[in-house]
């Protein structure tokens, strides 16, 4: 069976990336599903909302698994991270875009920050 060359590509960028890197990769993957999942909603395809919702959900599941107890970032993220992941579900429950929004706006805002930080850590600013 012939392979799609995006996904070899994608795969082999995620098992070499650094785990900064896979960091703003996650919060993209999140930014990614929530706008998909906001557009299946506004046409009224909610089974792939759902199923875009969920995979939004996972990934903060999975930053939220990765963080080390009693680090002061660690300790901020948290309840950032489960704040996103319970609004997620609101938004699935109640098929609701605007909270939806609300939780991208925070993805945005963290993949930025993460972006942000991590160029002045390789520029040393």
């Amino acid at each position: 069976m012939i392979k799609n060359p995006y996904q070899t590509y994608q795969k082999q960028a995620v098992t070499t990336a650094k785990p900064e890197d896979l960091t703003l990769m996650l919060y993209q993957g999140i930014i990614k599903f929530i706008r998909l999942s906001k557009l299946a909603l506004q046409n009224n395809k909610v089974e792939e909302s759902h199923s875009y919702n969920i995979r939004a959900q996972d990934i903060i599941t999975e930053l939220m698994v990765t963080l080390k107890p009693g680090n002061a970032i660690s300790d901020s993220l948290l309840p950032i991270y489960d704040y996103m992941k319970y609004q997620l579900i609101q938004a699935n429950l109640h098929k609701n875009v605007e909270i939806l929004e609300d939780v991208e706006g925070h993805a945005v805002e963290l993949a930025e920050t993460w972006g942000t930080a991590m160029k002045k850590v390789k520029t040393g600013n």
